[in-house]
């Protein structure tokens, strides 16, 4: 069994708060005592060690009991995105092999609409008042439950299941088992110098890897980890303020509202000490701004939920290295790759490659793995060059995917939904370049000859179809898109013309 960091924590510092959330405050003996309960309820509920728990909620203290629960018993929790539509969440549901599906109040009724016809295999637990036919109280459960957990699981870290978007439209769950991500917990705790005096601020859903690393992290350490149920600004910097938080993660679309809202109204943010971005490119007119308002505390990392975090930017390299995304983190080995398989030389674009101990695999999907892997190496498709000083610089994808405020969209996808529609005879899905957004998701249409239809019409049909984040937020139409002999979509043509004057590739 690994070390069980949170009943370490109940012993050596019972009364410190653990997790605070809406005024709620938890400290490391009451979370331990009810991640417990939660690691019992779900066995009791028939769950071996191994077993996926799908959660979709919004930050809350009932998560906070069901994640820590979950490690205690060896579970694997699934986060689902809560943005998705009904068929995206039974697939997640139904791909991930969950034996139990639960939900926070503002997503029970979602999650029960959208997983009718997975009924059969799953059990649902609602975390919430309202509890639909069929499903079990979460709450009625945890009254039952023991605060003494007997099982043997896990108890660090745990295991996790993130699932990402698909480039065939169906999204993979990238599974790490226990144990292999403490490796990188201990690398990263040590490079970003956080210690258990810290106070955490999770203001970014907790779906998204990132922001579940960040949180989970420091509760490895014993760091109080104040939860933003759901992010808001203004909201986020009171919090700030009011618990003297001194790190916190965030996506740059996030920092870019976190800037203006302080901008707006200044408020006393001295405690914070590392700010850290992660998710996408930050533009470096938005480090600017931030550390004109927030001060020199600005850390920016590479990285994917597959491999981790694989480079670091420190503080004082924001203004000295402009648009790059730091050096290597110690303990793996990055390479940049030509086209012609050899290793790239400094300055020289290549596919960015990464191997270490900490990868995760794709659930179930050992074809989509080792499409991934090269001699060991993993890709996500990007593409970087190095300077003579060890600094990469993303400079672009060879995969097609848009990465629009911080969130992964495959155009496949969108594209699937597109071609659904009787009046298109083609698309293709691009992302263009946006000040808030990073990039924004456009489509471009060919129509059948003698049928027409609007923007307006094909963007709504998308929303039906799609979670909001996927739909496209323009559209433009053409007599004819652009392919090769073989018939391929030449994307990078279609893409070329918006980005052109927007002095980046991504």
């Amino acid at each position: 069994m690994d070390f069980d960091f949170l009943a370490n924590h109940a012993e050596s510092i019972p009364e410190k708060p653990a997790v605070i959330c809406n005024g709620e405050v938890l400290d490391f003996v009451t979370l331990s005592k009810r991640a417990s309960r939660a690691a019992n309820v779900f066995v009791d509920l028939g769950c071996k060690e191994g077993d996926r728990v799908a959660w979709m909620s919004f930050n809350s203290i009932a998560g906070a009991e069901i994640a820590n629960g979950l490690r205690r018993a060896g579970l694997v929790i699934v986060p689902v995105n809560y943005r998705l539509r009904g068929p995206e969440i039974a697939f997640v549901v139904s791909d991930s092999g969950a034996r139990i599906a639960a939900a926070g109040p503002d997503h029970v009724e979602v999650m029960a609409a959208a997983t009718g016809e997975v009924a059969d295999a799953v059990r649902f637990v609602a975390a919430a008042d309202n509890v639909p036919p069929g499903w079990i109280s979460y709450r009625d459960l945890m009254g039952r439950a023991s605060e003494q957990f007997d099982g043997v699981g896990a108890g660090g870290l745990g295991a996790s299941m993130i699932y990402t978007s698909g480039t065939t439209g169906n999204p993979k769950g990238a599974w790490r088992p226990h144990g292999v991500e403490i490796a990188n917990v201990l690398q990263v705790i040590s490079i970003f110098e956080l210690a258990q005096s810290d106070v955490h601020l999770v203001c970014g859903p907790g779906y998204h890897s990132g922001v579940a690393f960040f949180s989970a992290l420091h509760q490895v350490l014993g760091s109080t980890v104040v939860l933003q149920p759901k992010f808001e600004a203004e909201d986020a910097l009171d919090l700030i303020e009011r618990h003297r938080v001194t790190t916190t993660f965030t996506a740059p679309t996030l920092l870019h509202r976190l800037v203006d809202a302080q901008e707006r109204r200044p408020r006393d943010t001295s405690s914070l000490r590392a700010l850290i971005i992660g998710a996408a490119p930050c533009p470096y007119v938005l480090k600017v701004r931030a550390e004109a308002v927030f001060g020199r505390v600005l850390w920016e990392f590479y990285g994917a939920t597959e491999t981790g975090i694989n480079t670091v930017l420190r503080p004082e390299d924001q203004m000295r290295k402009p648009g790059s995304c730091g050096t290597a983190v110690p303990g793996q080995e990055i390479r940049l790759v030509r086209d012609d398989g050899a290793e790239a030389a400094i300055g020289e674009p290549g596919q960015l490659m990464v191997r270490n101990n900490w990868q995760a695999e794709y659930f179930n999907r050992p074809d989509a793995t080792s499409e991934s892997l090269h001699d060991g190496f993993f890709s996500v498709g990007d593409v970087a060059y190095r300077d003579d000083e060890g600094y990469y610089y993303i400079c672009d994808r060879r995969i097609d995917m848009i990465i629009s405020g911080g969130v992964n969209i495959y155009p496949a996808e969108v594209e699937a939904v597109l071609h659904a529609h009787p009046a298109v005879m083609d698309a293709a899905v691009i992302g263009v370049p946006d000040d808030q957004w990073g990039e924004s998701v456009k489509a471009i249409v060919q129509l059948r000859p003698g049928m027409s239809v609007s923007g307006d019409e094909l963007i709504a049909f998308c929303s039906e179809r799609l979670a909001g984040y996927k739909k496209p937020r323009s559209v433009d139409f053409t007599d004819e898109l652009p392919r090769d002999a073989a018939g391929k979509l030449l994307k990078r043509k279609l893409r070329d013309g918006y980005w052109a004057r927007a002095g980046r590739r991504i």
